[in-house]
């Protein structure tokens, strides 16, 4: 091979780790001109890993030495069901392999949580021969053929490295069969590889959400071969041609077997068909005979203007003159007086400058994220942050510093320590949308503020609900703004798009910059009017907003009477149940009492902090509330 950046190839590595413990660990064997890029993708990787956020990232590039071509293995799909029936089947396929002790070794595999490489053992005594039994045998030096043919390929891809690593493995001296579980909570497949039988992927081996995973390593040979045996798995460079398979994900096995995944799990989700608006009370079913109405405590349209006779008139009246939809994006073909007026609206009601409409409330967050920070740039969020700061936060391309909840000590710490950015963003819900509490405006804005960082808020959840007329948090504190606010015109609003709010310098910079704004097409006119209608109506009847304040009062009164705990800043009411399936049995029985209430849970919140989600309206009665407390008091 040429020694010139075109065609040397390095090994690069990555492993991170908190307080410790094994987080995340990959590695690529790359083209010296990808190495770069390869470094950034992979700490990427270890910052955006599901079990957390580490306080050490080790970065090592090393030449691979002599390299070997291996053939990747046979692949076949296992479908399971449950954990339980994906560990009898890992049983029974090295058992049909001539391991006669597979179940014993089953009963070992737990053993291998533990070790940052994977347990060695003799398949027919079921000794132990890794020499360091506190780290195991860490496969390394390995990579697809693919890779370095095409430079750096760091996307998060289990499928295509477990290949890699099951072939280099199984072509190891003495190696007779592997069992692998991947520790990452958010994949639940696992294999067992053996040179002949090639690689059986085991769709369900635990459940979603456990971060219990580890390998063995099975050996049939003399002891004097041990040692080469590790210095092949640790050492050999070896590359895999991977060439023969379809896709380095099994599309449709990974599609029926995810779904079995999430299923087994209890998280399955459909949509509901609902045959009336969402007031207080919805008309659902479909089948004839089985329709009836359901207490809604599962909308967000707090106000209930969504129904509201003058907000619906002005979106028809809108459709009759400006037509269903905008045409276009903004910039080519799609503003119309309703854009211009209602962002004027926006600007005034929340006290900026001015506002930029988005086509949704997720694309708001994404747009502004991405127009602010980029590679280069850190940004700050929130550990609870909804999902659409979190995908903004991931597209920009920035670094990402995720800080406790709620916790302005951390975040100024977190920010006083890393000063070499050239751009430093703080992100936050204004209200957190699954626990219902409020961010501290006041010290929110002086930590960003002493540390020369831009402030973004979202207040999806606080607009129309939080401070005396609605206005969101800084009326609620008596405080200035933040350097953005964005929110929704689909929750109290009772419409649909997203909007921030921003100086006149900052509006013109994401009409520039922000690749939602400027590549979606344009709200319709009528759902633009129809907020500009609510809008209005909420300036003239603030009594809502009391009302809301007063119903929520009212309910986390109650419940706390019933012995339900609960705690709240705004319109939602969490009442955590811990278990996913409990949770989603509570919510069934709620809705044959005659309530419509949304279980909540993994990855929307954490495992095992699954929950029932109550959301208020100024609309529901007080029979109402008194109703779904004492059905929550017998289910939960």
């Amino acid at each position: 091979m040429e020694d010139s950046k075109e065609s040397r190839a390095l090994c690069v590595k990555m492993r991170a780790s908190c307080d410790g413990a094994h987080i995340s660990g990959a590695e690529r064997i790359v083209r010296e001109r990808a190495v770069p890029q390869t470094l950034a993708d992979l700490a990427a990787r270890a910052l955006h890993h599901s079990k957390g956020t580490p306080d050490f990232i080790n970065l090592k590039v090393e030449e691979p030495g002599a390299m070997i071509r291996l053939k990747a293995l046979q692949v076949t799909t296992v479908e399971t069901s449950d954990p339980e029936e994906g560990r009898r089947k890992a049983a029974e396929l090295l058992a049909a392999e001539g391991i006669d002790r597979a179940d014993e070794i089953m009963a070992m595999f737990e053993g291998s949580y533990s070790l940052r490489g994977a347990m060695l053992v003799d398949a027919d005594t079921l000794e132990r021969l890794e020499p360091d039994r506190a780290r195991g045998v860490r496969a390394t030096r390995m990579d697809s053929a693919q890779s370095l043919e095409g430079g750096a390929n760091c996307g998060k891809n289990h499928f295509a490295e477990a290949i890699v690593l099951a072939t280099k493995v199984a072509n190891a001296p003495g190696i007779v069969g592997e069992l692998c579980v991947s520790d990452d909570p958010d994949y639940v497949t696992g294999y067992v590889a053996t040179k002949s039988g090639g690689y059986r992927r085991i769709t369900v081996v635990k459940r979603m959400g456990d971060p219990g995973g580890g390998r063995i390593f099975l050996y049939r040979g003399p002891r004097e071969g041990v040692a080469e045996t590790i210095r092949f798995i640790e050492s050999q460079a070896v590359l895999v041609d991977c060439s023969a398979l379809s896709s380095m994900t099994p599309r449709s096995a990974s599609i029926s077997g995810e779904l079995g995944e999430i299923a087994a799990a209890g998280l399955s989700r459909k949509c509901r068909e609902l045959e009336s608006p969402t007031g207080p009370v919805a008309l659902v079913g479909g089948k004839a005979g089985a329709r009836r109405e359901l207490v809604v405590m599962a909308s967000n349209d707090y106000l209930d203007l969504a129904r509201d006779p003058r907000v619906v008139e002005a979106a028809a009246e809108a459709a009759r003159r400006w037509g269903a939809g905008s045409g276009g994006s903004r910039l080519t073909t799609g503003t119309q007086p309703p854009h211009v007026a209602l962002e004027r609206h926006l600007a005034q009601f929340k006290g900026s400058e001015a506002a930029v409409l988005y086509a949704t409330g997720y694309m708001a967050n994404v747009g502004v994220l991405t127009a602010l920070a980029k590679k280069g740039d850190l940004i700050f969020s929130d550990e609870l942050n909804h999902a659409s700061i979190i995908d903004g936060c991931r597209l920009s391309g920035a670094e990402v510093v995720v800080y406790r909840h709620a916790d302005m000590d951390d975040l100024s710490a977190r920010l006083a320590s890393a000063r070499g950015a050239r751009r430093r963003v703080v992100v936050s819900d204004g209200v957190f949308s699954m626990d219902g509490d409020i961010l501290d405006l006041p010290r929110f804005l002086d930590v960003c503020r002493a540390n020369g960082a831009l402030s973004i808020v979202d207040e999806a959840h606080a607009t129309g609900v939080v401070g005396a007329t609605g206005r969101g948090l800084a009326e609620r504190f008596g405080c200035g703004h933040p350097d953005v606010t964005v929110g929704t015109l689909s929750k109290a609003l009772g419409s649909e798009g997203g909007f921030a709010c921003v100086s006149r310098e900052m509006a013109d910079y994401l009409v520039n910059k922000s690749r939602p704004f400027i590549f979606s097409t344009a709200p319709g006119a009528p759902s633009v009017a129809a907020a500009d209608a609510a809008l209005y109506v909420l300036e003239r009847e603030p009594w809502r907003v009391a009302r809301l304040r007063e119903n929520v009062g009212f309910l986390v009164e109650r419940l706390s009477r019933a012995g339900v705990k609960v705690s709240t800043g705004s319109a939602i009411v969490p009442v955590v149940v811990g278990d996913e399936r409990k949770a989603v049995a509570a919510a069934q029985a709620l809705e044959e009492r005659g309530f419509l209430v949304s279980a909540i849970r993994y990855p929307t919140v954490a495992k095992g902090a699954a929950r029932l989600r109550l959301a208020v309206m100024s609309s529901h009665t007080r029979e109402q509330l008194e109703s779904v407390c004492a059905a929550l008091r017998d289910v939960v």
